[in-house]
């Protein structure tokens, strides 16, 4: 079929617009057209239409906001994850070190882990076909595919053996409740990964089950959580409040988009105290849950801000195969705010996107009378301030070096206290930094930095010889010493080598329960919840 008789099919579809809007559309098509009937007849060489047709929508879509996506039917995978949660593959975390793809941890009785793989191996090939310099999404595309079938995968294990492993695929479906448990005080604790179809199932049934092992408190942890399918978002709010609650409004330039989402069931517990937990990694859906029981002071919201992500998609099903995700909406919370941080539709070409100013932040009030402001995403209740994470830290981490040793230890020690019991010793630590000390890497500080920056404006401005001892015993301190700070931020270290040691017996379980020793969020939650006229007084009762 030629293509300019593909555009007059398209451009049947755009009969319902208004007349003004309706003739720049017909006008665009029919130039687009004619570009492609251009470069079909006159081009050098031939073209790749599919290739250029996807790349020319890509860009399109690209300058209205991050969330308009069209799925072509080669990528349709990827929508079906981020839905559903499921995919067909090995079950495991995968990871890019050196020139090599490695195993970073399998999913506790996945197909990786019921053969055998192990975090640590290196990927050398699979099915005979060599992954040296391929990257993870390249690797990715490889271990996935449909069920029951077997993947060779040829693994080098703790730099001493090759051996090769039979995979055999199946349907992956990551819990939107990666963990669930007691932390102490008769405080539950449910971690909320994503948001897809089963996430309110999943939310329900953690509960019931906390509540039965003597549940009292509970901390919802929403950090990371970038969002998901809107109506779970309702779903799960219906847990804690009334029948026919508004929990969220949508407003779009479509009539049709005007929406009130309000609580279909009975609650399953209106008078449990609960906190929930945020950071800047909470997105869309869990700004909905966090925003609405915050608005309705069902909840105290501790953490850091949220992402601020106040716009809703749909997907439409394409011809082909093809799937096309487009923002038609913006969202409200019961008290009337809107968290979108971000105004994609004022920017212009080529500039940055600018946050809402702030005269335009707008205070609304919680149903008990409480300020909260929209515009800026959900401000926690209660702030926690995080440490940042060391220079030193950060260069360990990017080199994987804590992973590495990880892989070591678990080769070296056939078994570990149990997840909550284990803490690396002084000696188990000592063997780290030694560790550390005979790998090659540098790094700066940040004061190094700024030291560096502040001599070069002295030297401009001829003060230079005059402050140069003061600034040579200066820079002395703070120019980079491993020894030195590897003692310095041992706590730091200590805690995320511990998690990944952990995480090699126990899996995610474990990591989440090794976590919590030295969670501020969860420290700040167990204070809150301790003291119910803390509790009471945040919510304004």
């Amino acid at each position: 079929m030629h293509i300019n008789l593909i555009f007059s099919f398209i451009l049947i579809g755009f009969t319902g617009l208004s007349q003004s809007n309706g003739f720049e559309v017909v006008r665009s098509m029919e130039l687009m057209d004619q570009i492609y009937e251009h470069l079909d007849k006159y081009y050098v060489d031939d073209i790749k239409t599919g290739n250029l047709s996807k790349t020319a929508i890509d860009a399109m879509l690209k300058k209205l906001d991050p969330y308009t996506v069209y799925y072509h039917e080669s990528n349709i995978e990827d929508y079906q994850m981020m839905t559903t949660g499921q995919y067909g593959g090995i079950g495991a975390l995968i990871r890019k070190k050196g020139d090599f793809v490695y195993v970073a941890e399998p999913y506790e009785g996945k197909p990786a882990d019921k053969s055998g793989l192990k975090a640590g191996d290196k990927i050398l090939s699979i099915d005979g076909k060599e992954m040296k310099n391929k990257n993870s999404s390249e690797v990715s595309s490889v271990l996935k595919g449909p069920k029951g079938t077997n993947l060779e995968i040829e693994v080098e294990r703790n730099s001493v053996e090759k051996i090769t492993i039979t995979v055999t695929r199946d349907e992956i479906k990551l819990a939107d409740v990666p963990y669930s448990g007691m932390l102490k005080n008769k405080i539950g604790y449910i971690k909320l990964n994503s948001f897809t179809r089963t996430a309110s199932a999943e939310v329900k049934k953690a509960f019931l089950q906390l509540k039965e092992q003597g549940m009292e408190e509970l901390v919802l942890d929403l950090r990371g959580n970038g969002g998901g399918l809107l109506i779970e978002a309702v779903n799960i709010v219906n847990l804690f409040v009334p029948k026919n609650q508004i929990v969220v409004t949508t407003r779009g330039r479509v009539l049709e988009e005007n929406r009130e989402y309000k609580t279909r069931y009975a609650p399953v517990d209106l008078d449990i105290p609960i906190v929930v937990l945020v950071n800047g990694g909470s997105a869309s859906a869990s700004e909905i849950v966090s925003g609405s029981l915050q608005d309705l002071d069902r909840a105290v919201i501790v953490g850091t801000q949220s992402y601020g992500k106040g716009l809703v998609q749909r997907t439409y099903d394409l011809d082909y195969g093809s799937k096309m995700k487009l923002t038609i909406a913006k969202y409200y919370t019961p008290s009337g705010r809107c968290v979108q941080r971000l105004e994609y539709y004022d920017k212009m070409d080529e500039e940055d996107v600018k946050e809402v100013p702030d005269s335009l932040i707008t205070i609304f009030k919680t149903k008990n009378g409480r300020d909260v402001i929209d515009g800026r995403g959900v401000e926690p209740d209660r702030l926690v301030k995080q440490r940042k994470l060391s220079r030193l830290t950060a260069t360990i981490l990017q080199n994987n070096l804590i992973f590495d040793y990880a892989t070591q230890y678990y080769y070296s020690h056939s078994t570990l206290a149990s997840a909550n019991e284990f803490n690396l010793s002084e000696s188990e630590y000592s063997d780290f930094k030694k560790y550390v000390l005979e790998q090659e890497f540098t790094y700066s500080t940040a004061s190094e930095e700024k030291l560096k920056n502040m001599k070069k404006t002295a030297e401009k401005e001829e003060f230079y010889d005059d402050i140069k001892d003061e600034y040579e015993a200066l820079m002395a301190k703070v120019i980079p010493s491993k020894e030195r700070d590897l003692e310095k931020f041992e706590t730091q270290l200590k805690s995320i080598l511990s998690n990944e040691i952990v995480s090699r017996y126990y899996y995610q379980d474990g990591r989440a329960i090794q976590s919590f020793k030295n969670d501020l969020y969860i420290k700040e939650s167990l204070e809150i919840l301790k003291n119910k006229s803390t509790y009471n007084t945040i919510l304004g009762k």
